[in-house]
């Protein structure tokens, strides 16, 4: 299953991608587990979650939390809380 990853604020700068197309393994069901896959894609990736209760997430453009299923998403965004001012 293809995916589209796209990333936010401090997350894109630390992966240096705006976005990515990936196909996770098999066993990655929910956004908890695709973002622990995507810290061994590099060491932007690795930094950007090193602490994932730092990250916040979309699939479909709708939020969920980290623990929702990706079962045929096709966007998952990632950033971090969103605050106002």
């Amino acid at each position: 299953m293809a995916v589209k990853i796209v990333y936010f604020a401090w997350v894109r700068e630390r992966v240096g991608l705006a976005e990515e197309e990936v196909t996770p393994p098999a066993g990655v069901a929910d956004v908890a587990a695709l973002v622990e896959w995507l810290a061994t894609r590099s060491d932007g990736h690795r930094a950007a979650f090193a602490d994932p209760a730092r990250l916040r997430a979309a699939v479909d453009q709708a939020f969920v939390p980290l623990d929702a299923p990706i079962a045929g998403a096709r966007e998952v965004a990632i950033f971090p809380p969103v605050t106002g001012g």
